[in-house]
């Protein structure tokens, strides 16, 4: 039961540099990227101004520390090579470019009266929506210190306001995570603070990344480019925003619980009429109408791009379909009446008929999406041949707010397909292939060896052909981990498709590839590990469906157990069952366990978070053990732990 389980959150607070250095772009590189500056309309110029628009402050210098002195932002290193002058380097793809100079925009800026945004100090935005006596605050950011800062930053400019509520749009960590930098939860318990969420979010926001938390956390190091230096050759832009920050997530359980829709609240003066989506972007999410001011905040059902249908670090399949509908819903109610609407990424979009026409293209890009991956998936296609032959209406591609800066049409086709068929494609060979390493000896085999499968691949790279040398050179490094040249050459090809590529986590992930290949698997990087609020909040069932997916079935072979545990504080019994090598858990308690637990769940969490050891819980009393120890003891011996810093580019 270590903390080192659950990993929660993934956060980075030192950069990587490369041993190998980057390579420039090659000339077909080079073409590929000219041909997106001569296809899309980069004269318009609206998003800019719709970006700047409202502005009121600017800090001269945004990088943001905690206690200790560490910096958990720092948009510094990005003025550093990025601003609105520079054009597009060879190296970077000039939409996802512009993508990131928007994003750079940065400030306190007022959205229309009364409504405020602090934009840049993380992924996401913190909006502040000015009550009669003080602050409601929408999505107050990952880390509660960059929330802090953008708090005193808003107050420093329009005087000093108390918070008197918070709203949390939806259950992902950059829309709560830093509300104790601006909330104190006395203040809470007191009824001084209103939190507002919509239903089943403390469930969602703490299961987040439980059960597949390891994996899913190593593949963010990739998604987010968390270890990319941040240059024209390496972390440039994330599609949301431009990174995560890296302070302290914390949680503060809502007090107020949005249902449905059309549900009001009015709080300070505010009043608010809640869209609950659950299902979209998020399994439960909420966005406001504000009918006072004839504004509309979108939480993240709709920014200005293409989102995920299925997340790159992994997750649940969304539904595009459902996704759509919502917006279509959100015309309907509020199309005839709005005149500006925001998000918690981007910038706000003013002017009635221009939202509705935006809103239209957000549905119909996840509605098209979802009918022509089904359409063709009905004509026997597979996933992979669907993303190579679907492509957006001029209407949805030419469109800036619909292009794939974080979802890409290519892998959210594949998602919707997932969503219906599986993993399976159908055909006989593909239900019982080989594994990659053992594929890759044979493939390399048939290709006449390494040194010439390397010789061919080489050919087709100075042609310019990198899907196809990744996909060689993948099965050499697969079948020879300890070839340079493969490697090499492998990373170099991931490079090339990394500075091609106009999403922002597809970048990261070619880019950390190529850098893995090149300089080692990393083995620390500043990662952590579930915050204490996150904990706190998890309750039993979680915990113990948790421990289920780390029971090792060989030493769990032919045992039956059988232990009680009594949580005092929370007057809950439960009973664990392992039986062939899996472990149950039921409120149903057994009469005769083979080892009794009596502690708090408060002494759990101590020995979850490692604040305590197992052994010096139970020699303190704060654990206490009826029956056969030797049980419990074979029980945790029974658990597997996880090595975050697993293979993911070499075998």
């Amino acid at each position: 039961m270590k903390h080192y389980a659950i990993a929660l959150l993934t956060t980075v607070i030192a950069f990587h540099s490369y041993a190998v250095d980057p390579k420039p772009a090659t000339q077909a590189t080079i073409d590929a990227n000219q041909i997106v500056l001569d296809t899309l309309p980069f004269k318009d110029k609206k998003d800019f101004d719709d970006a700047q628009r409202g502005l009121i402050a600017k800090q001269d210098t945004v990088t943001i520390k905690n206690g200790k002195g560490d910096v958990v932002w720092d948009l510094e290193a990005y003025k550093k090579f990025i601003t609105l002058e520079n054009p597009s380097p060879d190296s970077v793809n000039p939409s996802l470019w512009r993508n990131a100079q928007l994003n750079m925009i940065n400030g306190l800026f007022e959205v229309t009266d009364g409504i405020y945004q602090v934009r840049g100090y993380d992924l996401s935005n913190i909006t502040f929506i000015k009550g009669k006596t003080g602050w409601i605050v929408f999505d107050p950011l990952i880390s509660q210190e960059t929330a802090k800062a953008a708090l005193d930053f808003i107050n420093s400019e329009l005087g000093e306001r108390p918070v008197v509520a918070v709203v949390y749009s939806h259950s992902h960590i950059d829309h709560f995570g830093g509300v104790r930098g601006i909330v104190n939860e006395q203040d809470v318990i007191d009824g001084k603070v209103t939190i507002i969420a919509s239903h089943g979010f403390t469930e969602h926001a703490v299961s987040e990344n439980v059960i597949a938390g390891n994996a899913m956390g190593r593949r963010a190091i990739y998604m987010y480019g968390a270890l990319l230096p941040r240059d024209e050759f390496s972390g440039v832009n994330g599609g949301l925003g431009q990174t995560t920050s890296t302070g302290l997530a914390t949680l503060i359980k809502p007090t107020d619980i949005i249902e449905k829709t059309g549900d009001e609240r009015t709080v300070d003066g505010i009043k608010m009429v809640f869209q609950y989506t659950p299902g979209s972007e998020a399994p439960t999410e909420i966005n406001t109408w504000f009918p006072d001011k004839k504004a509309l905040w979108m939480a993240e059902n709709s920014t200005n791009t293409m989102h995920n249908i299925l997340t790159l670090r992994g997750a649940q399949v969304r539904d595009a379909l459902k996704w759509s509908g919502y917006l279509q819903e959100t015309i309907e109610t509020w199309g005839d009446e709005v005149e500006v609407k925001f998000q918690s990424h981007h910038w706000p979009l003013w002017g009635q008929a221009d939202i509705v026409d935006y809103f239209k293209k957000q549905r119909d890009m996840y509605k098209y999406t979802h009918d022509q991956t089904v359409r063709l998936m009905n004509q026997g296609y597979i996933g992979s041949e669907i993303s190579e032959v679907i492509h957006f209406p001029d209407s949805l591609d030419k469109n800036w707010s619909t292009r794939g800066y974080y979802g890409t049409l290519r892998h959210n086709s594949r998602a919707v397909y997932q969503r219906y068929m599986g993993w399976y494609s159908g055909n006989p060979s593909d239900l019982n292939n080989l594994p990659p390493a053992d594929a890759a000896q044979k493939y390399v085999e048939y290709m006449g060896g390494e040194d010439a499968a390397i010789s061919k691949a080489k050919a087709d790279f100075d042609k310019g052909e990198y899907r196809w040398v990744a996909e060689v050179m993948k099965h050499v490094v697969f079948a020879n981990p300890d070839s340079k040249n493969g490697k090499m050459l492998l990373a170099d090809t991931y490079e090339q498709l990394g500075y091609q590529a106009e999403s922002g986590p597809w970048r990261s992930v070619y880019l950390q590839g190529a850098n893995e290949l090149r300089n080692g698997t990393p083995s620390a990087g500043g990662t952590t590990t579930a915050s204490p609020d996150i904990i706190k909040n998890m309750p039993p069932e979680m915990l113990f469906d948790y421990l289920a997916v780390r029971i090792l079935p060989e030493k769990a072979a032919g045992k039956n157990l059988s232990i009680n545990i009594d949580f005092t504080d929370l007057d809950e019994k439960y009973t664990l069952y392992i039986e062939n090598s899996v472990l149950n858990h039921t409120t149903k308690l057994s009469d005769k366990p083979d080892v009794t637990l009596t502690l708090t769940k408060a002494a759990l969490d101590d020995v979850q978070l490692g604040n305590i050891t197992l052994e010096k819980a139970i020699a303190d009393g704060d654990i206490k053990v009826k029956g056969n120890e030797q049980v419990f003891k074979d029980f945790v011996g029974m658990l597997d732990t996880f090595n975050f810093w697993f293979n993911i580019v070499t075998p």
